[in-house]
């Protein structure tokens, strides 16, 4: 499988150990190089790296548009991948602007930010009347489960879902924010709608947030809570941030009106 390794391990079970052989996550450094300069490295699982490019291109505001990715090469180098990115002139000349170097740690965006500045930047607010409710959020979260082959193989990777128009879309990785744009990537190559929900096994974290905002998803179901800033950012940016779906129950901190449901609770 795509991402994975074997390693022989030892397991405690029924009082004795024994020999066990075990299927654990891959992981890669990937460094994301824009015209010939490297701009960020990050780990991450070795599938679906071109989306991975794409994603963390558009959500981290590098380009503004698919259309300014004119090109993205995977090539390996020692010790492991470069996406070699090509972006038009404007983007560049912005990114280089910027004088900004990130050194992240499976895709964390923020880690390597230079100001608290440019860790909490603003985006617009989302123009979208998209709204949905709780039963079909819970069952694409449900539905998720069988879209997660190396989770299920490895029990260590997180999955984004793309629950809107077309079949559910599911992308894994070993870092959330990864697997975040990842997604986004896909959708942008598969020329998807922005009006869907996008669903995390993780909890919903500021970052999480602002990527979404960037790409303009409505909506965000995630399986565990949210933070502060999280929810501070999707009341701004008009996302419907909901946290716990799981157990048939879930809990809406943003923009309620969203699930339009008809036991939905105005506000």
């Amino acid at each position: 499988m795509n991402g994975t390794a074997s390693h022989t391990a030892v397991r405690w079970a029924d009082g004795r150990f024994g020999a066990s052989d075990e299927t654990v996550a891959d992981e890669v450094p990937v460094a994301m190089v824009y015209n010939g300069v490297s701009h960020a490295v990050m780990m991450a699982s070795p599938g679906d790296l071109e989306e991975l490019a794409i994603g963390f291109t558009l959500t981290e505001g590098i380009a503004d548009r698919y259309a300014d990715i004119v090109d993205v090469e995977l090539a390996g180098v020692d010790g492991g991948i470069e996406a070699r990115i090509t972006l038009a002139q404007h983007p560049w000349q912005r990114l280089k602007a910027q004088r900004r170097q990130l050194a992240g740690r499976s895709g964390c965006g923020l880690c390597g930010a230079e100001h608290l500045q440019s860790a909490l930047r603003p985006v617009a607010r989302i123009d979208s009347n998209y709204t949905t409710d709780a039963g079909t959020l819970l069952a694409g979260l449900t539905a998720m489960a069988a879209e997660q082959p190396l989770n299920r193989a490895t029990g260590s990777a997180h999955a984004a879902g793309w629950l809107g128009a077309g079949p559910l879309l599911v992308r894994e990785d070993i870092g959330r924010h990864n697997a975040v744009d990842k997604l986004v990537g896909a959708l942008r190559m598969q020329r998807r709608s922005d009006d869907g929900a996008l669903l995390v096994t993780s909890r919903a974290s500021y970052e999480i947030v602002h990527k979404a905002a960037a790409a303009g998803i409505p909506v965000i179901a995630a399986i565990s809570g949210p933070t502060r800033l999280a929810i501070e950012m999707a009341e701004s940016a008009g996302i419907a941030l909901i946290g716990f779906t799981r157990d048939e129950r879930l809990t809406v901190y943003s923009h309620t009106w969203r699930l339009d449901g008809p036991n939905t609770v105005a506000g």
